[in-house]
C-alpha cells in the first residue's frame, strides 16, 4: 500500500504516535512523549509529521521550535520513528525530506537533532544521505532509558546540524552528489556493538567509553564530522575543519 507523509495537527492523530513509540523503542509509560506536547509544539511554530500506509500510522516525526543565542530561529527534531516492519524502505528519508520542505517554507535554515554514534546505519544515513555536519557531543543526554534499543547504556549523542539551504545539502539531497571532504581524523565504531549491547554489556560499555573519549578530544580540537564510511569492521566518522569546507555550513 502506498505510503503518504502528512503534516498533522489533531489530537487524535497525535495519540496514534503512542503506539508507534511503543513498537519502535519499547518505552515504558514514563519515557513516552505525550500527545499533548505535540499539540503545544504545533501551536508555537513546531511541526509534527505522520507517515501513513492507508489510514494506519507507521511513523512520525516531532519537531519543536528553538532560538539560538543572538535570536536566530531554528528547529529541533526531537523524535522520528518508523515501525520495524517498514524500516529500511525509504520512509524515514521521505519524512526528513518533507521536514526540509516545511522548514524552507517556514523560513528555517537549520534543523538539528541528536543521534546515537553507535548506530552505524543511522549515522551513515544522517551524514551521507542527508548531509548533516556535527560539531557537538553530549554524554548521556537523556539518562538511562527504558528502551530496548538503548540496551541500558548511557544515551551519548551527537548533535546533527542540517543546514537545509547549504550547498552541501543541495548537492547531496537534491543532486545525489558525493561532496568533497578533507578528513584529518576518524572515529571508528565496531559492527559488533549491537550484539554486545544484548549479550556483553561490559564490552559494549568499554567500546562506548572509548568512542566518547575520542569524540570529545577531536571536537575540542576544532574538528567536526564531515563524512562517514561504512567499513568491513563497522563504520567510521570522518572529521575535518569547517574553515576548509565552508559549503558544509552554508
Amino acid at each position: 500500500m502506498e505510503v503518504s507523509i502528512r503534516v498533522i495537527h489533531e489530537l487524535e492523530d497525535f495519540q496514534d504516535t503512542v503506539a508507534v513509540q511503543r513498537e519502535v523503542w519499547g518505552f515504558s509509560d514514563t519515557d513516552l512523549v505525550p500527545p499533548r506536547l505535540m499539540t503545544v509544539s504545533t501551536h508555537i511554530g513546531g511541526l509534527v509529521l505522520g507517515a501513513y500506509e492507508g489510514e494506519r500510522m507507521i511513523g512520525f516525526s516531532l519537531t519543536m521550535p528553538g532560538v539560538k543565542a543572538g535570536g536566530k530561529a531554528y528547529w529541533h527534531s526531537h523524535m522520528t520513528g518508523i515501525v520495524p516492519s517498514r524500516q529500511n524502505q525509504g520512509v524515514g528519508r521521505r519524512i526528513k525530506l518533507k521536514q526540509r520542505q516545511e522548514a524552507r517554507r517556514a523560513g528555517i535554515d537549520l534543523v538539528e537533532w541528536t543521534f546515537d554514534p553507535l548506530e552505524i546505519r543511522n549515522s551513515h544515513f544522517n551524514v551521507e544521505r542527508l548531509g548533516v555536519v556535527v560539531r557537538r557531543f553530549v554524554p548521556n543526554q537523556y539518562g538511562i532509558t527504558s528502551s530496548r534499543l538503548h540496551g541500558g547504556l548511557p544515551t551519548d549523542r551527537l548533535v546533527a546540524e542540517w543546514y537545509v539551504n547549504s550547498p552541501r545539502v543541495e548537492a547531496i539531497v537534491d543532486r545525489g552528489e558525493t561532496v568533497d571532504r578533507r578528513a584529518e581524523a576518524t572515529v571508528e565504531v565496531p559492527s559488533q556493538i549491537d550484539p554486545w549491547r544484548r549479550q556483553d554489556m561490559e564490552k559494549a560499555r568499554q567500546a562506548q567509553d572509548s568512542i566518547r573519549t575520542r569524540f570529545q578530544q577531536l571536537l575540542a580540537s576544532g574538528l567536526g564530522v564531515v563524512g562517514y564510511r561504512q567499513t568491513a569492521a563497522g563504520g567510521a566518522f570522518e572529521l575535518g575543519r569547517f574553515e576548509d569546507q565552508p559549503d558544509a555550513i552554508g
